[in-house]
């Protein structure tokens, strides 16, 4: 009884406990200044309002996305190094200005990806108020042209198919083999590489 107990009230808490996302952490890294300087330290970054924090040595520095051509972490979260790039991009039918993205994948399509964070509602039967609302991490998805043009891409699956159409067959066997997810950011990023690597020779 005691077990149970225990929990159904871990299973009420759950919402109520704080997410950690990687912006909230340091990464070791690089960063290339618009000077032409490279910085290599620790370096922490908020998507949201663009803003490059490097720490080398005890010099702490920060930096707006018109400062910084590129950035380079190992994220310890996924395991991975990630790579961004300030870019000029219209916000909100803005002029454009520079903004950090991310660079997923280079090839015949490239894709480039911001994180935001919103607040999602839930439901949930082990909760007592059977919704409950959190903070979560959404992954914006962006095509840059070979204009230098960057699309918002807001579509689902059979509009990523849609994208690939010139090797949709392939990139279906390829996702269905390998069990991948379009929703999970990093099966998407091997999707898009896989598709890019068919136009290779």
């Amino acid at each position: 009884m005691r077990v149970i107990l225990l929990f159904i009230l871990g299973c009420i808490a759950l919402p109520l406990t704080g997410q950690q996302f990687a912006f909230e952490f340091w990464h070791s890294g690089k960063a290339v200044l618009d000077t032409g300087d490279t910085l290599r330290g620790n370096i922490k970054y908020e998507m949201q309002s663009d803003i490059l924090q490097v720490q080398v040595d005890k010099k702490l520095e920060s930096y707006t996305a018109r400062k910084v051509l590129y950035f380079e972490i190992f994220d310890e979260t996924v395991k991975r190094y990630r790579n961004f790039y300030s870019l000029p991009f219209s916000q909100a039918s803005q002029y454009k200005a520079p903004v950090f993205f991310e660079l997923l994948e280079e090839g015949k399509l490239t894709v480039l990806c911001r994180e935001s964070l919103e607040y999602r509602t839930t439901s949930s039967s082990f909760y007592y108020y059977g919704n409950y609302t959190r903070l979560v991490l959404v992954n914006k998805y962006f095509l840059l042209k070979e204009n230098g043009d960057i699309i918002e891409f807001k579509g689902k699956k059979s509009d990523w198919y849609e994208l690939m159409r010139a090797k949709v067959d392939e990139v279906e066997r390829y996702v269905k083999s390998n069990r991948l997810d379009f929703e999970e950011k990093y099966e998407l990023s091997r999707i898009v590489a896989y598709y890019n690597s068919l136009f290779k020779n």
